[in-house]
């Protein structure tokens, strides 16, 4: 038997091991069907995730871009693989009422969601256990969201007009600011030394841990803040409002007095009033948000302008988020359904 050498290899030298540096999962990289070139590891240019029994709310790649949580009104959280045919392989159960929110924390082994059941839980991926609830909130919780870095701290807002702060390695709140409004989303500042809270009265409002007391208040919104999310760098801060403004407010000490910089739009809010998302790209140089009207849409952050508006949705896109390091976009709608598209 004759070994026929291939083009640039010795014959005895077998066939070379893949270079993984390159190339993720030994991805589909070349020329899909169609002859377009494929940007990402995913299976097909699009991948559908079903399962979910009723409206999904909340979705997180982890961090290493191998995972994907869900939240929905059927109470449940699940994981998705993101590779391969995208297979649900673990639901976590224990919340009483529909998950608002959900994040990974920044080492990816645990989940923090919010639920109108008023708690706030946490769960080891590992294992699919809820090893913390926390339960002080008297009213819906809409909002958490765990720190970048540093001590395991997570904030939440709730309807009962408070943002609780909590430590994982404490039993009970360790700190709660109180506003006069329902609180509908938050956020840690980079450093997790300020927090940021968005409610009913339409405006950012900027908490100093130390003080325990707010110390700026960022007007511009005319209507509910839905979402926040702080920018990779740290220094932005971007919100969706349900005036369908999606608005980059510059976080950096000693800003100027406007600090609202940008605003994006052509999404919409409606009737239903969900509480929409919103993210960046982890360069941040896209932006993306929940929308009532079905689509997915991505600006770009210098020129303000739509780079993509995604159809498939059949209901409501309550949140789109990036891929942590490759060109994909995930977003899940109230018509239960979840996708992942190479952009």
């Amino acid at each position: 038997m004759e070994i026929m050498p291939r083009e640039n290899e010795n014959a005895l030298s077998g066939p070379r091991p893949m270079d993984f540096s390159t190339v993720p999962y030994s991805a589909p990289l070349g020329p899909g069907p169609n002859g377009k070139q494929r940007t990402s590891s995913l299976e097909a240019p699009i991948m559908l995730l079903t399962g979910h029994p009723s409206a999904v709310y909340t979705m997180k790649f982890n961090p290493a871009g191998t995972l994907i949580a869900s939240g929905s009104h059927d109470r449940e959280i699940f994981l998705w693989r993101v590779h391969g045919d995208c297979k649900n392989f673990m639901v976590l159960k224990g919340h009483k009422n529909a998950i608002l929110d959900l994040h990974w924390t920044s080492d990816g082994s645990l989940i923090v969601s919010a639920s109108p059941d008023k708690t706030v839980r946490a769960w080891d991926v590992e294992t699919g256990k809820q090893v913390k609830k926390m339960a002080e909130h008297s009213s819906f919780v809409n909002s958490c969201c765990p720190t970048r870095r540093g001590p395991p701290l997570i904030i939440s807002g709730s309807d009962d007009g408070t943002a609780k702060l909590w430590d994982m390695r404490q039993r009970g709140a360790i700190q709660t600011f109180p506003d006069k409004y329902q609180i509908t989303a938050v956020s840690f500042s980079d450093a997790a030394d300020k927090i940021f809270t968005g409610g009913v009265d339409n405006d950012v409002k900027v908490w100093d841990l130390r003080k325990g007391e707010a110390t700026m208040t960022l007007e511009g919104h005319q209507d509910t803040i839905t979402g926040m999310s702080l920018s990779p760098d740290g220094s932005y801060l971007l919100t969706n409002g349900m005036d369908s403004k999606l608005c980059v407010w510059d976080m950096r000490p000693y800003a100027p007095q406007n600090r609202c910089i940008k605003i994006f739009e052509g999404h919409q809010h409606n009737f239903e009033k969900n509480l929409l998302k919103c993210s960046w790209s982890p360069d941040g140089t896209k932006v993306t948000a929940g929308s009532a009207d079905r689509m997915v849409h991505i600006w770009d952050t210098t020129t303000r302008r739509i780079l993509y508006k995604l159809p498939g949705h059949k209901g409501s896109v309550n949140e789109c988020v990036f891929h942590p390091t490759e060109p994909i976009i995930g977003s899940c709608s109230s018509d239960k359904d979840i996708y992942l598209g190479e952009i």
